[in-house]
């Protein structure tokens, strides 16, 4: 009887997993989830106030934030949501990219220089900026719509945030996939943080990352 129920209970948490070889493909399904871990530091929030413009003190100054109610200082939000579309796109890879002679070149910015004499803080980036090497084959292959988001929580910095999307409805489009997704944002595990809606066009629904691929079904997860 307790050799029944043993084999009962795997059978039914095997199969709210999708368990894929190295061999095999998976492709993407209604209720399949897609994650990704990141702590966000002072670094990115530093590197993103070049490129937002946003230079709020309640995202540089742990006196000013705390005076406004807060622990510390603030991530901003947008860049925490962040997560959902680069969890998307670094799941399916673009097909035509793979044809192409993909080449970056370098790209001249004028030199912006931020100073915030009280803090300490400087903010400055090089004129010219050399972008990264890109394979092909990791050339992101999804196309954001759309996005919706209800910011719940604050995140601090040093938080490290889970980010889940979850596909909700799959439905072919021309020669790709448009997919809905719900997502979420969480912090010590279970503190939601951000939640909200996304859809995507997808030129595939083959993973191209497995790593961080969850379809668990029973778990109630988003």
């Amino acid at each position: 009887m307790m050799r029944m129920l043993s084999n009962r209970f795997a059978s039914n948490f095997l199969s709210s997993y999708k368990l894929c070889s190295k061999a095999e493909e998976c492709m993407l399904k209604i209720g399949d989830i897609l994650h990704q871990r990141r702590i966000f530091t002072f670094e990115d929030v530093i590197e993103y106030s070049k490129v937002s413009h946003d230079m709020n003190p309640l995202h540089f100054d742990t006196d000013c934030a705390q005076t406004a109610g807060f622990q510390d200082r603030l991530v901003h939000g947008i860049l925490v949501a962040s997560l959902f579309p680069r969890i998307i796109s670094s799941h399916f890879v673009n097909a035509i990219a793979r044809s192409c002679n993909w080449k970056t070149s370098r790209r001249d910015y004028p030199l912006h220089i931020l100073e915030f004499p009280l803090h300490c803080i400087t903010l400055s980036w090089s004129p010219a900026t050399e972008l990264p090497v890109t394979s092909a084959n990791d050339i992101p292959g999804a196309v954001y719509v759309s996005q919706n988001l209800q910011f719940r929580q604050p995140v601090y910095v040093g938080d490290e945030i889970v980010g889940e999307v979850r596909a909700n409805n799959i439905r072919g489009y021309k020669n790709n996939y448009i997919v809905k997704f719900s997502t979420r944002c969480l912090k010590k595990a279970s503190d939601l943080v951000i939640d909200g809606e996304a859809t995507a066009i997808l030129p595939s629904l083959i993973l191209q990352r497995q790593d961080h691929f969850l379809a668990p079904k029973s778990r109630g997860l988003l």
